[in-house]
């Protein structure tokens, strides 16, 4: 037997660089075409975007005057509206007056509202009733009862106009939740308070939170008014139902849901994407508006274990069976999409739009920051069908044309078609700032470009970088990239700059991560790993 030398924890192979033969049928000549592969991101498996749905809940479809009959009763009622309008402002003014006297030098507002106080505001509910009058509404339909304020202490509604709210004051006097805003709104801000509404700031979530503590001190005191919620947070065209907020349903109290209905032939009463003003005036010129009111049966809790999700949902199928209607996963991000594409001019802003309460719940990115990813589409000059070129693409992320932005827009490209859309766009941002790799390869970049020892980086730290990584680079495509990161204009990029910038460019951190290869040799059946 020959004797063997080597020793059992001897390599088999000493040289650092390996060539395996294999049957070259069983190699797949295509490269490896996701660049986010070290964030986490399978491989081989395409960005999955949800299809996006042709429903747009807040569109107002019959805002404007359209044919001879329309014209010929607003001109007739241009003298009714002008009496309506008189009716509607002195109705205002009783109504204010009389708010601010029952408010008088009163503090303690963290406590119900004393009984003789709330007998003065019984003048502002009349002239709500009046106000509803001038604006058509000379008789509402009813179907059901409200429950007692003890069987259930949180009422919600579906929202459609600002009719509504007029109605539930006048009928019910509730305590409503409400956006901070409408505290600031002339002589309607005065009646809210007298409501002893419940602020909340949508986008602060220590605002919400305060505002779910709110909700249920009132319901669990019977001395409290109902408690109103608007669930949706925004107005809808009445077709449909988007996305309930979860602050009704937390507290765990019975809850009765009631709907609101606005029959129509020629003038849609929504006030969904159409302005006050416009609104107010075709209200003014018909001859008779119709507005449904439907109390629903209570819904209590299942038991003590029943989730807010479950009791949510179990509320918006009730309310969504008796419209029948369905719920999309929009929400009021939805809106703010649809204003930034408006603002922008773009020819169908709702194409913008993307289910913002789905697309939340997948990836934790807020609607604020939703916003700022269509900004930067919009930079990117999209076309009459909301579509952006790869070169526009792009310029406006400061990347080069090479290999690696080639497969970066790929990547997002789902279609294959040479072009995007903004639901791609954010799909695809969303998905790799979410991948379990991408804060510390975020951290790890930042430390590779010279920022770990002084906390900072200096543009010709960023060109080594970059040209050792990607030697095709010049200095002045190098010079725009760190301009995207030096947000302050000092020379110098810091930590929170660098962070912050590639939260805000996800799809930039491509160019600082390890993109794996491999070389293959053409049909002679050799892999070579380095």
């Amino acid at each position: 037997m020959a004797e063997n030398n080597n020793s059992i924890t001897s390599p088999l192979l000493t040289s650092d660089h390996l060539i395996v033969t294999i049957d070259s049928d069983s190699v797949s000549s295509t490269p490896i075409s996701n660049p986010f592969i070290a964030l986490g991101c399978k491989d081989g498996g395409e960005l999955t975007i949800p299809a996006a749905i042709t429903v747009d809940p807040f569109d107002n479809y019959k805002a404007g005057i359209g044919g001879f009959y329309e014209w010929i009763k607003t001109i007739l009622c241009l003298p009714i509206a002008l009496i309506r309008l008189v009716i509607f402002g002195l109705c205002l003014a009783i109504g204010y007056v009389a708010t601010k006297l029952a408010l008088y030098g009163w503090k303690d507002k963290e406590n119900p509202m004393p009984k003789w106080r709330c007998r003065i505001m019984w003048v502002t509910r009349i002239s709500a009733r009046f106000i509803l009058f001038s604006f058509g509404y000379h008789w509402i339909k009813r179907k059901g009862r409200p429950a007692p304020r003890d069987v259930a202490p949180i009422i919600v509604s579906n929202h459609v106009s600002y009719i509504e709210p007029i109605f539930y004051f006048y009928e019910l006097f509730p305590t409503i939740v409400a956006s901070e805003s409408h505290d600031s709104i002339p002589f309607v801000g005065t009646i809210i308070r007298a409501m002893q509404v419940i602020y909340v700031n949508r986008f602060s979530q220590s605002s919400r939170k305060q505002a779910v503590r709110e909700i249920k001190r009132r319901a669990s005191c019977d001395r409290f008014p109902r408690v109103l919620l608007f669930p949706e947070g925004t107005t809808t065209n009445g077709r449909n139902l988007i996305s309930f907020q979860l602050g009704a349903f937390i507290p765990g109290y019975p809850i009765q849901p009631i709907i609101v209905r606005y029959p129509h032939v020629h003038f849609d009463q929504s006030w969904g994407n159409v302005s006050l003003g416009q609104l107010m005036f075709r209200m003014f010129t018909q001859f008779h508006n119709f507005f449904e009111v439907e109390y629903l049966p209570v819904i209590p809790p299942l038991d003590d274990k029943e989730t807010a999700v479950h009791f949510r949902k179990r509320t918006s199928h009730a309310i969504a069976t008796a419209l029948n209607t369905v719920q999309t996963g929009h929400s009021y991000g939805d809106i703010m999409l649809h204003m930034k594409a408006q603002e922008a001019k773009q020819e169908n802003p709702s194409r913008y739009m993307v289910e913002m309460a789905k697309f939340e719940s997948l990836f934790h990115v807020s609607s604020l920051e939703a916003v700022d990813f269509l900004d930067k589409f919009l930079a990117m000059n999209p076309d009459s069908s909301g579509h952006v070129q790869y070169r526009d693409f792009l310029s406006v992320l400061r990347l080069k044309a090479c290999p690696l932005s080639e497969k970066i827009f790929s990547f997002i490209d789902v279609e294959k078609c040479g072009k995007i859309t903004f639901r791609q766009f954010l799909y695809g941002s969303a998905h790799v700032m979410t991948q379990p790799g991408f804060h510390q390869a975020c951290e790890a970049a930042f430390a590779e470009c010279g920022g770990a020892v002084k906390g900072y980086m200096v543009e010709e730290e960023l060109r080594d970088f970059i040209r050792s990584a990607i030697p095709s680079w010049n200095e002045d495509e190098v010079h725009d990239l760190f301009v995207l990161f030096d947000v302050d204009k000092d020379g110098r990029i810091y930590k929170d700059e660098f962070l912050s910038c590639l939260r805000r460019n996800p799809l930039v951190v491509a160019i600082f991560i390890p993109q794996p290869q491999h070389k293959e040799s053409c049909g002679n059946g050799v892999l070579d790993i380095l």
